[in-house]
């Protein structure tokens, strides 16, 4: 998985994504979705909510996959995973550079919030 988001260019240098993994199976593991053809993941999400807004992470496809519905497919099933926990909206952050995630992204029926994202880090890494 860790190498499909390298391929995918979804690690930044602080992101972990070994800590990302450990938390996520701490914490409805049940809303981390892989795909797997022939014994080899071709693509995953990381889903989650807090009873406010749902959240997709980690939405990453094998390059050589891409453009056959398979994204679509996994964010089908997060959506439909989020649905039934009663969840009525699904935010996502996409950097400003990767047009073609927001495009993907549209094609999906999201459109772009009229909000600013900030973050704090609670860590160093």
């Amino acid at each position: 998985m860790i190498q499909l988001w390298h391929d995918c260019k979804l690690v930044v240098s602080h992101n972990d994504p070994h800590k990302d993994i450990r938390r996520k199976l701490a914490i409805q593991p049940d809303l981390f979705l892989v795909g797997v053809d022939a014994n080899q993941v071709v693509a995953t999400v990381m889903a989650g909510y807090e009873g406010h807004r749902g959240w997709l992470n980690y939405l990453a496809v094998v390059p050589d996959h891409q453009r056959r519905g398979l994204g679509g497919q996994m964010v089908a099933e997060a959506e439909k995973r989020l649905r039934a926990l009663g969840c009525p909206k699904i935010n996502l952050m996409i950097r400003r550079s990767n047009a073609g995630a927001m495009a993907f992204y549209e094609k999906l029926g999201f459109s772009e919030d009229d909000v600013v994202s900030m973050g704090k880090r609670l860590e160093k890494n």
